[in-house]
């Protein structure tokens, strides 16, 4: 019983990672209507950020964390107005093949500036361990889970309690009338997909003195954002939050009950049943 609820636990705490990099897609493609399959590139560039910050300065990932999220943030608008502006109104399929040719470009232009090599941030919170009666769980791993949480929690209060997250919600369920009330498109998208690259990169942060980093780290995370996105129904950021869960949930007892091969076996399947018989989500509308 004590292992049972021991993988329990330790899957909802990486479920609330897969959530934090997962809510900027759900924003994205809900608001601005864009399939970013490069994703997963700005979690690969925050932990770069974090990595040289270390390198540079000894600041640790928490200790950066405005420095890192400010610069995410300047890196999608910079996307945004540069790139994706010119595609809007461009058909789906241009911006996916878009968006896939940009991941592929970061990828290479990360692999030509910093190689392969792995770069870890071993900080002394690194290794530590918290208790907890019987369960034991690494410190990293619970301080990423409360402050992902936290900020999905705090964009969906966002979304329905303010202005602009009103507009956001507007254009996300009609946008030509949403533009025949007064709201701004471009520059709600715009504020949408700076929102969605900080979110994702705030999650490659937490991640940073847990995973390494390397050129293709965001690819796994962005197909694992993809499924948590289609499970929670697209464009919902609580189904995203919740979507998140299951799958680290999935995950961890995979791994616990078949070993670590078929932990993505397992998530796959979870992904292909819900295409099958709930093709919208958990909280998708139809």
């Amino acid at each position: 019983m004590e292992q049972v609820l021991q993988v329990l636990i330790s899957g909802i705490l990486s479920g609330g990672i897969y959530a934090l990099a997962s809510v900027g897609l759900a924003l994205i493609f809900g608001v601005v209507g864009l399939v970013n399959f490069a994703h997963g590139e700005y979690l690969m560039l925050a932990m770069y950020i974090a990595y040289w910050i270390y390198n540079f300065s000894g600041l640790d990932p928490y200790q950066s964390l405005i420095i890192n999220l400010a610069i995410m943030a300047v890196i999608g608008y910079i996307t945004f107005k540069v790139i994706m502006e010119r595609v809007l109104d461009s058909d789906h399929s241009i911006q996916m093949l878009l968006t896939l040719a940009l991941s592929m470009v970061l990828q290479n232009l990360a692999l030509m500036f910093w190689k392969a090599d792995y770069r870890n941030i071993r900080i002394d919170m690194t290794n530590d361990t918290m208790n907890l009666g019987f369960l034991t769980f690494n410190t990293p791993r619970v301080l990423a889970f409360f402050i992902a949480i936290g900020a999905s929690i705090l964009l969906y209060l966002f979304l329905q309690k303010t202005f602009t997250g009103a507009a956001m919600r507007a254009i996300s369920q009609n946008g030509k009338a949403a533009q025949l009330m007064g709201i701004n498109i471009k520059r709600t998208y715009g504020l949408a997909f700076v929102i969605g690259t900080t979110l994702v990169g705030l999650a490659g942060l937490l991640i940073s003195p847990i995973y390494p980093a390397f050129p293709t780290v965001g690819a796994s995370f962005s197909t694992l954002a993809f499924i948590v996105v289609v499970l929670g129904g697209l464009s919902s950021v609580p189904g995203a939050i919740i979507g998140g869960l299951v799958i680290g949930v999935v995950e961890s007892f995979a791994g616990y009950l078949a070993g670590p091969a078929y932990q993505q076996a397992a998530y796959f399947l979870l992904f292909i049943l819900v295409l099958v018989f709930k093709p919208n989500g958990l909280f998708g509308r139809s």
